[in-house]
């Protein structure tokens, strides 16, 4: 994750954090490293970066930034982690006020570790993890208003995919009608990776690393 915990260099394929290693041992797992929730109720509380191959949590200089854009609509916010990792982004976003967040996962492990968490945070019940492909998690989601259906849809959207499965084209079309027609989206991608968002989504604040960009984007009009 330039951000929490997630994954990053692993072979094409899976849609979320793992398939390749959901193998024997998974559940053993130790933690390679920790971060922390910077700001809000939480503030402090680490969160375990698992030994696994390719995770690559968000630096908190980059989620400081983020958090700063993000700040005055997060607020009562329906928030969408879809490949969350080690959840940092999504528990971020609870701990500084959004009304509830869904944190999607593909590898047991991880997903697990990150529901022991919040069941131990005060208020944690606000975080749905689903451990799930997060494609197909995507395609049994209702459509929300804005794109033709009835449901509320996501205010914000945190999309941080496994660099090298190369999976933002295909997140693009089942994530985007489960949005809410105000909605934001964070992007993360390897620093000289072509982004094209469908219209009408435009760039509202943009940064980079040595390595990764990471954009927060807006509807136009």
């Amino acid at each position: 994750m330039s951000k929490r915990g997630r994954s990053g260099a692993r072979s094409p394929g899976p849609s979320n954090a793992v398939a390749d290693k959901a193998g024997a041992g998974a559940s053993a797992r130790a933690p390679a490293g920790k971060v922390r929730i910077i700001g809000g109720r939480w503030r402090g509380t680490r969160l375990d970066v698992a030994d696994a191959p390719g995770l690559r949590p968000t630096s908190d200089r980059v989620r400081e930034t983020l958090f700063n854009w993000l700040q005055p609509m997060l607020p009562g916010a329906r928030v969408l982690d879809l490949f969350a990792g080690s959840g940092a982004l999504g528990l971020e976003a609870l701990s500084r006020g959004a009304a509830g967040a869904v944190l999607v996962e593909r590898d047991p492990a991880l997903a697990a570790q990150l529901r022991a968490l919040a069941a131990r945070l005060p208020g944690g019940e606000a975080a749905q993890v689903v451990q799930a492909d997060a494609l197909a998690w995507l395609a049994q989601q209702p459509v929300a208003a804005g794109g033709g259906g009835a449901a509320p849809g996501f205010d914000l959207a945190f999309v941080d995919p496994p660099f090298a499965a190369g999976l933002w084209d295909a997140v693009w079309p089942a994530l985007v009608p489960r949005l809410a027609p105000a909605a934001w989206l964070y992007v993360e991608a390897p620093l000289a990776a072509p982004l094209a968002l469908p219209a009408p989504w435009l760039p509202h604040r943009e940064g980079a690393t040595r390595e990764v960009r990471y954009a927060l984007y807006r509807r136009a009009g």
